[in-house]
């Protein structure tokens, strides 16, 4: 727990408790990450094996949320933890709610590979991908961030959701267009578009667990403030 500037505990076996509740959030972060390549990649090479395989895995996700909270729950009653130890284990309770959302998202996206595309629909998948890549790239970083309770990599990861918003917008317009010129598509661009829409929901999360990272750090609560206004309080300190 050094390395996060945390404080030491006379009882050495608080310590090695913090310390495994963060590792385990960490190998839930780490199997989300992998969910959402896996799902990627099932669509771009249409391969509902694979697509099939994140699905079931979500089960996976479910329980590390599950064990993680008993494990938050319990060194709450056991330690009653005070000041950085308390933001800590608030700050891995909103995460572990917001990584599993994140799984339930990753879920619905696998969905997609299911479906059949014809080579005039395969420029509908070729947006979503490189959005999937770019939130990909955003979960990885914040993960990276929680890994070290970096204040300045969660702030450049919260920056990046307004990036993913536009992009959201840019593939709605695509594929509302589509939709109107062909309305035989309608049914599976829809899938598109709600995979679309998990994406963004994705960076809306990254962007939470960012906000928890800066609370933990700060003692700040950053919810609902601009990127703006929250980058100038934090040159001001």
């Amino acid at each position: 727990m050094d390395k996060l500037n945390l404080s030491k505990h006379i009882s050495s076996q608080f310590n090695e408790e913090l310390e495994q509740i963060r590792n385990h959030v960490m190998s839930m972060g780490g199997l989300i990450e992998r969910q959402l390549f896996d799902a990627l990649n099932a669509i771009a090479n249409g391969d509902s094996d694979l697509a099939q395989e994140v699905m079931a895995n979500d089960l996976k996700v479910d329980d590390w949320e599950i064990q993680i909270d008993k494990e938050c729950t319990r060194m709450i009653a056991k330690r009653q933890p005070a000041a950085s130890d308390l933001r800590l284990i608030m700050s891995i309770l909103k995460s572990i709610s917001d990584l599993e959302r994140i799984g339930d998202e990753t879920k619905r996206i696998a969905k997609v590979a299911l479906e059949s595309f014809n080579s005039d629909q395969q420029d509908l998948l070729v947006n979503l991908e490189n959005m999937g890549r770019h939130v990909g790239q955003m979960l990885h970083d914040v993960l990276d961030a929680f890994a070290r309770m970096d204040v300045e990599a969660a702030l450049a990861v919260h920056k990046e959701d307004k990036k993913i918003d536009r992009e959201y917008e840019a593939i709605t317009r695509q594929l509302m267009t589509y939709m109107i010129e062909d309305p035989r598509s309608i049914p599976k661009v829809m899938n598109v578009l709600w995979s679309a829409r998990s994406l963004e929901r994705i960076g809306d999360r990254c962007k939470n667990l960012a906000e928890y990272i800066i609370f933990f750090v700060k003692g700040k609560v950053v919810r609902h403030v601009s990127h703006e206004k929250l980058e100038e309080q934090l040159r001001s300190e």
